[in-house]
């Protein structure tokens, strides 16, 4: 994890980075009762490494995903996904870029129930009205560890194999980003241990980008580096971290 340096506009080292923001802040309610879930955060995610944003409850987390994502409109500041900056888009230009150029995997595992496996896999590719180069998507298969069950609908899979198939899903398209909020929060510790291990994976041997927001220390544990945040702030990182490590963190943080 990197901080990008305040700017203007991206300057060209800014390349290396899968998103970034400047001076964000977002503010929800009126009236007098401003409530600021995102305050003034300047951030980099470089490209092939795997973030986990961390904090307690309140702390801003989802908020911040959501705008980086471009779910969620910030108050003030600027965002990039790769160099395209996307605050200020339109509608139909910010749902191009996120099938694009993002892909999202949440805590439930949102597959189609009526699809195989493999159909499921290659869905944002088909819809974005492209085939899937053969080798690329035997890759992603191979490091998911599901050959043998792409034939098999969800209701026929676990739910680390359905979480599994939902990862790969978002990796597909070979996004500059992939966001992942609490992956594991449905599963149980063999599954998550699954999940978080191919998630680890696709970064090293991928080369895919990936941003989670967990409240999981042993999930954190996973990533090369956290972000801390509370009241909306960034509150420090961790560079390779442990469990008892983030438990440290946190326990500082009030978490």
């Amino acid at each position: 994890m990197s901080s990008a340096p305040a700017a203007p506009a991206p300057a060209a080292s800014d390349v290396d980075f899968a998103a970034r923001c400047y001076d964000l802040t977002k503010v929800y309610g009126g009236d007098g009762n401003d409530v600021v879930a995102v305050d003034d955060v300047t951030l980099g995610f470089p490209r092939a490494t795997f973030t986990a944003v961390m904090g307690p409850s309140g702390s801003g987390k989802s908020t911040l995903m959501h705008c980086i994502a471009g779910l969620d409109t910030p108050t003030s500041g600027r965002v990039f996904i790769g160099d395209r900056e996307i605050t200020g888009l339109g509608d139909a230009d910010l749902t191009r870029l996120r099938r694009d150029r993002l892909g999202f995997v949440f805590q439930a595992f949102n597959l189609v129930p009526v699809l195989t496996a493999r159909e499921n896999l290659v869905l944002p590719a088909k819809l974005g009205g492209d085939e899937p180069e053969a080798a690329w998507v035997d890759e992603v298969v191979g490091v998911l560890g599901l050959g043998d069950r792409l034939d098999h609908r969800p209701s026929e899979l676990s739910g680390g194999q359905q979480q599994r198939v939902a990862v790969g899903r978002a990796l597909i398209t070979r996004p500059d980003l992939v966001l992942a909020d609490e992956p594991t929060g449905n599963l149980d510790s063999q599954s998550s241990d699954a999940v978080m291990s191919f998630l680890a994976d696709a970064v090293e041997r991928l080369g895919q980008s990936v941003v989670m927001v967990t409240h999981d220390p042993w999930a954190a544990s996973y990533s090369s580096n956290v972000v801390f945040l509370r009241d909306g702030a960034v509150e420090g990182e961790l560079a390779a971290p442990t469990t008892d490590g983030v438990l440290d963190k946190m326990k500082n943080l009030g978490a």
